[in-house]
């Protein structure tokens, strides 16, 4: 992942919100910056902040760098796992930085479907001006229960940002 500009992304995180015991999932293939702010980020308000490292690579440097925390857990989690599910723990939002191929992004959103609280939000980054790749994951977010679909396109200088909502009651598979 490219970095992003912290302040565009301390922006992009106001749409957490400030309510009580919030919980944050994050698939990520590497990307301080974006780490370390969502880190900063839920570090005072005392948010869970679960990373999935998708890579061993990546795994490895994040979770020496968080060994410490009390917030912060890290995972090694490859996205060809069966389950996302983990303790039985759902988060009001996921973030999803990782690089999740055209063939694997039907089956990662029937599972990332299962973690997510009803109405939770789910925040894919594509890159810019990727049209092909932004109408694919907005297709099989509908198809996969997902609902008030949005995009910013205006935010970040080398991606767009993909928004959806977990639909109620729905997509139970």
């Amino acid at each position: 992942m490219k970095n992003l500009e912290k302040d565009k992304l301390q922006t992009l995180l106001n749409i957490i919100g400030s309510n009580p015991s919030q919980r944050i999932v994050h698939f990520t293939d590497g990307g301080e910056t974006f780490i370390d702010t969502l880190f900063d980020y839920c570090s005072p308000k005392e948010y869970l902040y679960q990373i999935n490292c998708t890579d061993s690579s990546s795994f490895k440097n994040i979770s020496e760098k968080f060994k410490e925390s009390t917030i912060a857990k890290v995972r090694e989690l490859p996205l060809e796992r069966k389950s996302y599910m983990m303790q039985g723990k759902q988060y009001d939002f996921l973030f999803a930085t990782s690089t999740v191929t055209e063939a694997n992004r039907d089956d990662f959103l029937k599972r990332t479907h299962k973690i997510i609280l009803n109405a939770g939000n789910i925040v894919i980054f594509v890159p810019k001006n990727d049209y092909t790749q932004r109408y694919n994951w907005i297709e099989l977010l509908e198809e996969n229960y997902y609902v008030a679909t949005n995009t910013i396109d205006d935010l970040f200088e080398h991606y767009d940002i993909i928004i959806s909502k977990k639909m109620h009651g729905w997509g139970n598979k």
